[in-house]
């Protein structure tokens, strides 16, 4: 077993950043979990990331949000720093929801089998206010008062949000599925495949 530490910035990200490492196809064990709420305390510790990958392969997850592209948020956060390939930066575009709205089986539990899904998730400009207006429109009054909380004119989301998401992810959620309509997942999905292959074999 290979422990890998797991940065992320909520705990749905936390819960998707674990599913991956299940999905990577080896015994990657994510430990220590480090998350914080945002960002900000992402990028604030890369010398820290930088630091610890010498002792255990780091996974980084974060989300795109209102930057360009995922190299541009990478060389930014990165820096002139030379870490090592076991850093796995890897970014969702725009948010992770996106990467939830790529598996459309997995969402219809949620929001049921009416009307449309997003066929390209990452082209979305704000993916968790598409996924929060789909729920507040298609879902069961028990699960729109659960994740939606109406406020004005922006859906924002409820109290039950990260929970029942992350109990989604970590049962019913697929990246294999989600990867073939989202190309920011896919290649997250190909990159831990890369350091399972560098990982040595017990």
């Amino acid at each position: 077993m290979t422990f890998v530490a797991l940065a992320t910035e909520d705990e749905l990200s936390e819960a998707v950043g674990k599913r991956l490492l299940i999905d990577a196809g080896y015994k990657l064990e994510p430990a220590p979990l480090l998350r914080r709420n945002g960002a900000g305390y992402l990028r604030s510790k890369m010398d820290s990331w930088c630091e610890m990958v010498k002792r255990k392969p780091v996974f980084l997850l974060t989300d795109l949000d209102r930057t360009v592209c995922p190299a541009e948020l990478r060389a930014a956060w990165i820096g002139n720093r030379k870490p090592s390939e076991n850093l796995v930066v890897r970014v969702a575009v725009r948010e992770i929801e996106a990467w939830i709205l790529a598996d459309h089986q997995a969402l219809k539990t949620i929001v049921g089998s009416r009307g449309s899904l997003p066929v390209d998730p990452d082209s979305l400009p704000d993916p968790k206010q598409y996924f929060l207006r789909l729920i507040a429109k298609q879902a069961r009054r028990e699960i729109r008062e659960e994740l939606v909380a109406d406020a004005g004119a922006i859906t924002s989301q409820g109290i039950g949000y990260n929970a029942r998401l992350s109990h989604l992810v970590s049962t019913v959620w697929s990246p294999e599925r989600a990867a073939l309509r989202s190309k920011s997942l896919q290649r997250a999905r190909i990159r831990l495949r890369e350091l399972v292959h560098r990982m040595p074999l017990n």
